[in-house]
């Protein structure tokens, strides 16, 4: 008996068989031919539609929150780029949308947390969004492993040791190993951020620099020489109850 030619299987049969394999293998499926790769390749068919449903909450899926990543495909790889629930401060949990932190009303505390995956190669955004007030301290930004996720009192976590660099949104300050590296956007009288307005932090790891973007403005370059070691999207805030939001858009588009 012949052996069954499986990449001559129709589409909706490899939709199908694809669905219930998970990621590793179907970046390994791709590289099997041409068939398979244009079947994986399209973002918004049945195999990354089914994998949403299979591992994103109904309520990312149905709300605004991923708004700007149309594709199932890009939906799923921004879930797998989320806030991770085990990289967070004791008085941060993740709401079951996957996508949110929401700080507790602990007293006298600086809390943080990391993305699940961190670069160290090519360019990288993300959106990030407070959903609630900032209080005194809300920073954005970038931080290593080794970076501490909570301290005591009410201070720029983010940015306040030389494994972090952050942009307190309250004061328009850029932070770095405990000390201000100016104020940004580079311009007078920079307008101050509004609760719910969505950032766009681009990471270049080639150039070693990360930038900020506001409401399709591009706000300029933040840091230069950034060390060549594994970045993480990071944030922190001393603010009880309130929220922040984060989605992975991944390649900046220029222009």
């Amino acid at each position: 008996m012949a052996a069954p030619n499986w990449t001559g299987l129709p589409a909706l049969a490899l939709e199908n068989i694809f669905s219930y394999l998970d990621i590793e293998d179907l970046r390994n499926c791709s590289l099997v031919c041409k068939t398979w790769y244009k079947t994986l390749n399209d973002e918004n068919n049945d195999v990354w539609r089914l994998h949403c449903v299979r591992k994103l909450a109904e309520e990312a899926l149905k709300s605004d929150l991923l708004s700007n990543v149309p594709t199932y495909k890009a939906k799923l790889r921004a879930f797998y780029h989320a806030w991770n629930p085990n990289d967070c401060s004791r008085n941060v949990y993740i709401k079951p949308n996957g996508f949110t932190l929401h700080r507790n009303p602990v007293a006298q505390s600086s809390d943080g947390a990391r993305g699940k995956i961190g670069f160290r190669h090519g360019r990288h955004c993300w959106e990030i969004w407070w959903e609630g007030p900032l209080g005194t301290v809300a920073v954005i930004g970038i931080a290593t492993k080794k970076a501490s996720v909570q301290c005591h009192g009410y201070v720029p976590l983010l940015g306040g040791d030389d494994q972090s660099w952050g942009w307190n949104l309250v004061d328009n300050d850029l932070l770095h190993n405990g000390d201000s590296q100016g104020n940004f956007p580079h311009v007078n009288n920079a307008p101050k951020y509004q609760v719910g307005e969505r950032i766009r932090v681009i990471l270049d790891c080639e150039d070693n620099t990360i930038a900020f973007e506001k409401n399709y403005e591009f706000l300029g370059v933040a840091f230069r020489g950034l060390p060549s070691q594994e970045l993480y999207p990071a944030v922190s805030a001393v603010y009880g109850n309130t929220e922040v939001s984060m989605v992975y858009l991944g390649q900046p588009l220029d222009g």
